[in-house]
Parts: C-alpha cells; structure tokens; sequence
C-alpha cells in the first residue's frame, strides 16, 4: 500500500503575520536614514525640474567683471531674451562689454539698488513679478552660486519664479556654507518682515 506524504499547511493567520513583518523590517532600515531622504528627494526633484524651465530673462548678478563678461557671451546665444544686471559694472562699461558681444541695447537692463546678494534678489522680485517673469536663467560665478540660489529659491521662489543655474569656473573654492546660512535666514526674514538686514 503506497504511503501519500503531504506538506504541512501554513496556517493562514502565521501567511498574514509573516507578510505583516515586511513593512515593519523596511520601515526599520529606513528610519535611522530618514532626516537624509527628504533632502535627497528635493535635490533630485529639483535638478529634474531644472531640465524643462524655460527662463524668460538673463539674470546676471553684479560684483564682479568676469560675471558680466561670461553673461554677455551668454546672453549673445539667447538673442531673444532680455538681460538684467544687478549692480555690476558702471553703464558705460557694462554697455560696451554687452554690445562687443552682439547683444542690442534695447535688451539690456542695468539696475543699480543692490548693495550684496541678497539685495540682489530683493530689489528686483516686484519688478519681476509685475512683468509675469516666472523664470530666469541665474548667472553667477561657481563659487558664489550655492548661496546665490539659495537666496533666489527662497526670494523669488516665494513669489513663484524659478531660477535655472548658469555658472563659470573661476578658480575659486565654493564660499564657506556660513554664508549661505546667514543669507538664506536673511531671505526668510525679509519674506517675513520685508527687511533683510546688513550686508
């Protein structure tokens, strides 16, 4: 007489349980990492969202020659696009560098109320606004560009325009993280108060 062997069946209370533990076991590996991923995911959705904007202004940010002189040459591959410039050169200066590269005056604008990054942004968000700018190309240095974003995504961010990194090597280390500390508080305090502090 052949012996039929069968397996055990599993309860099906001990299937639901065991299925229950996976959750608990991956929540477990992610937790000790979890102040980490909210960044990770903001940088990445970011930078994905940089690929589609479609900035409607060149925004260069003054302080230095060699900004508007790479912002020229920039501007000369985006004919169609106006230029602002923030406090930079004196405008007879920042006039010719702009018309030697091929860009036409009537595209370049030159405002001179900022007295730091910061002001930068601030003096010029309302302007912006009020002309339905709801993106810009940000040109800047590579050392001067961590904390210039992070001021233009807090200030013009607040308002709803984007800002599409454009940057140069200067041979520059990036400035100390404390600056872009210090200036980011002082973004939020003038979206608070409307006053952004000294320079």
């Amino acid at each position: 007489m052949a012996h039929h062997h069968t397996l055990p069946r599993s309860h099906p209370s001990s299937i639901i349980k065991h299925r229950r533990r996976y959750p608990w076991r991956l929540w477990k590996l992610l937790l000790p990492i979890s102040p980490l991923l909210l960044p990770i995911a903001w940088i990445g959705y970011r930078e994905v969202e940089n690929t589609w904007i479609q900035p409607q202004v060149i925004f260069v940010l003054g302080g230095e020659e060699e900004r508007e002189i790479f912002g020229a040459k920039f501007a000369h591959k985006h004919p169609n696009l106006p230029v602002w410039i923030s406090s930079g050169a004196p405008p007879g200066y920042a006039k010719r560098v702009f018309k030697k590269a091929g860009v036409s005056a009537e595209n370049l604008h030159l405002d001179y109320q900022a007295i730091d990054t910061v002001t930068n942004f601030t003096t010029l968000v309302d302007r912006f606004e009020s002309k339905g700018i709801t993106s810009v190309y940000l040109v800047t240095s590579d050392d001067h560009m961590r904390r210039a974003r992070s001021i233009g995504e807090i200030v013009f961010g607040s308002r709803g325009i984007k800002v599409k990194p454009v940057t140069f090597v200067s041979g520059r280390p990036t400035e100390p993280i404390q600056k872009t500390v210090r200036d980011s508080f002082r973004s939020l305090l003038w979206i608070a108060t409307g006053y952004a502090g000294g320079k």
